[in-house]
């Protein structure tokens, strides 16, 4: 990457810390409501495997804490942040709220709320999409706790026995909610889980977005050059609770420090300065647009935007397709 790739997957990043510092402080004022799950500390994990795919090209799926995967498939963060407030003009109609962003159209196929769901549904794209041809590829984000699920092992020996283009990327907090990975995983480096069904792994630190990218960078490759699916372990953090509802006491504060000084946003800020790419006034103004978007567009637009007619509540169900229910047989 150049100095311009950097400089704007650095704004890109900081974008996207406000972005949910911001859902955080609209839930505290109760404009935003149900879970919320945010992702500061994670930015460089979803920054470095999209700058590698081809956003609006490729297929995305993850798990909840999904805001900053949608944005950065091409979602509108007005749209998104619409969403997490229940409006009409939300990505989901309001309909779905902070676990379930969808963006069809740039091909981002969802968050999902269930734990390890996602695993079979992106080798099923993949094998959609293997089935049709192109070079398009299947992208599936998820935390390491779902990795304990079945459908991980049964997803893996699919996308394994029919070589679907689909890259796995792990991004391994640590954490399960409030359970630290080896209270619950015997084998805690997820990379290794993936070598009895042949699939090719890495395993990085998830806190560089360069060092993701590279990775990141190979393993798309390898995925789209129809070589098989691909796992990638991205080694990160999060800086709050699990949602917020996670008081996050169960985490020692030595941990939470050490890990604070591995920020990825900071990593890579620090880097330009060093290098002569940026000064601390052009990170400063550079925060002071984000900030001036969000207070200026995007709150606004989700806070104008019309609540959901009640009289449309069964509107965009499974069931209003279906010509049984509308006809009365069963």
């Amino acid at each position: 990457m150049d100095t311009a790739d950097k400089k704007r997957l650095l704004r890109s990043m900081l974008l996207a810390r406000r972005f949910e510092e911001r859902c955080y402080e609209a839930y505290v004022e109760r404009r935003i409501g149900g879970f919320l799950h945010l992702y500061p500390g994670q930015e460089a994990c979803a920054h470095g495997v999209m700058e590698a795919a081809r956003p609006g090209h490729d297929y995305v799926i993850t798990g909840y804490r999904d805001h900053v995967h949608a944005i950065l498939a091409g979602a509108d963060p007005k749209k998104v942040m619409a969403e997490l407030f229940g409006k009409e003009g939300g990505s989901s109609k309001g309909r779905g709220g902070s676990m379930h962003i969808f963006d069809v159209e740039n091909r981002f196929m969802g968050g999902y709320a269930l734990v390890g769901g996602p695993f079979p549904l992106a080798a099923g794209m993949a094998k959609t999409l293997k089935l049709k041809g192109g070079d398009e590829i299947a992208i599936c984000f998820l935390g390491d706790a779902a990795n304990n699920q079945g459908t991980f092992h049964e997803s893996m020996n699919m996308a394994a026995l029919w070589d679907l283009p689909v890259l796995y990327v792990c991004e391994n907090n640590l954490y399960g909610i409030g359970t630290r990975i080896d209270r619950s995983t015997a084998v805690t480096d997820q990379y290794q889980r993936v070598c009895g069904y042949g699939i090719e792994a890495d395993q990085v630190d998830g806190q560089d977005v360069e060092t993701v990218h590279e990775a990141a960078h190979k393993a798309v490759e390898h995925v789209r050059s129809g070589k098989g699916p691909y796992f990638l372990e991205l080694l990160t953090y999060r800086y709050r609770g699990h949602s917020m509802s996670d008081s996050n006491a169960y985490r020692e504060k030595e941990e939470e420090r050490r890990w604070s000084t591995r920020d990825p946003i900071i990593t890579l800020r620090d880097r330009l300065i060093e290098a002569g790419e940026l000064t601390e006034d052009d990170y400063k103004a550079m925060d002071t647009e984000i900030l001036d978007y969000l207070e200026n567009e995007v709150v606004p637009y989700a806070e104008q935007s019309p609540e959901p007619d009640p009289a449309e509540v069964e509107r965009y169900t499974l069931a209003e397709n279906d010509p049984y229910v509308k006809g009365g047989a069963r």
